[in-house]
């Protein structure tokens, strides 16, 4: 049975251009330096999302570039922010360690009175997915497990772990994504999708008793990073050739927009990876 049509929440982003996006090194199983990016392209697409999220009547601000930092689109990573408090990143590869400071710096220039640099290897939204109460964090590629108390902590919110074991699916963000992040009001759970295979076996354990009702994504939608995506609560944002999910997300209630980043996905990332969010407290 159709559920009716859900209510879009209106949200604040973070995104960086990609004036000095390139493939010069290869740290995930996406990314090769031999297959060249058409900057032209990869500079429409992006501005094709960032249009759209401000037709939707979301906030988008721009983080300006820095030129030796070619990841830095994926903003995303370079932080995680919740109730107006900012986690800062600290990447796990040196190719991008100097995007962090770029970051919080940005953060602390534009009124974000706790910005923390830190501890351990965390990398933004890309392993740390937020919800109305909790968060969950992934763990097994790029951020280490010890930054899961670290955010627990800092937050004053429950963290829970996810060990990702395929190496496509390098972050959190790439294998999963919140639809409906619920309310702190008991019973308020999330809404997510998610692919399986992603993830070990108690991991899958622990996602099926959190979301027995989770939209479960195959491993062809998966492998076009279809949960790689954005929602508002109403409008999901996702890439188009995850071309098995649009119908399951109408059923569900939800519309699906479709985003070409093709150029973006050299790079091993999509909508979520260059979408950062503001959450104010």
């Amino acid at each position: 049975m159709r559920i009716s049509r859900r209510s879009a929440t209106p949200r604040r982003f973070l995104m960086c251009p990609p004036t000095y996006f390139r493939v010069s090194y290869s740290i995930n199983p996406w990314m090769n330096p031999g297959k060249p990016v058409d900057l032209a392209l990869a500079h429409t697409q992006w501005e094709d999302l960032r249009d759209r999220y401000r037709a939707l009547g979301h906030t988008v601000e721009e983080l300006p570039p820095h030129p030796a930092f070619p990841d830095m689109v994926f903003a995303a990573n370079g932080a995680t922010v919740v109730d107006g408090r900012v986690l800062g990143a600290r990447f796990a590869f040196a190719e991008r360690h100097g995007e962090a400071a770029v970051h919080a710096e940005w953060y602390r220039a534009h009124g974000f009175p706790a910005v923390r640099e830190p501890r351990n290897v965390n990398e933004g939204e890309g392993d740390f997915v937020v919800t109305a109460s909790w968060l969950l964090a992934g763990r097994g590629f790029r951020s280490s497990p010890l930054s899961h108390a670290e955010a627990q902590e800092f937050f004053a919110r429950p963290v829970i772990g996810l060990d990702l074991v395929d190496p496509r699916y390098y972050h959190l963000d790439t294998a999963l994504c919140v639809l409906d992040p619920g309310s702190r009001e008991p019973g308020g759970r999330p809404e997510v999708m998610y692919y399986p295979g992603a993830f070990s076996a108690g991991s899958r354990a622990v996602l099926a008793r959190l979301f027995p009702d989770a939209l479960i994504a195959g491993p062809a939608d998966a492998a076009a990073f279809g949960l790689n995506a954005v929602s508002d609560g109403r409008h999901v944002l996702l890439p188009q050739a995850a071309v098995g999910l649009f119908a399951p997300l109408r059923e569900r209630g939800y519309e699906p927009i479709g985003m070409d980043l093709t150029e973006l996905l050299k790079g091993g990332g999509s909508v979520k990876c260059v979408t950062a969010e503001l959450r104010l407290a």
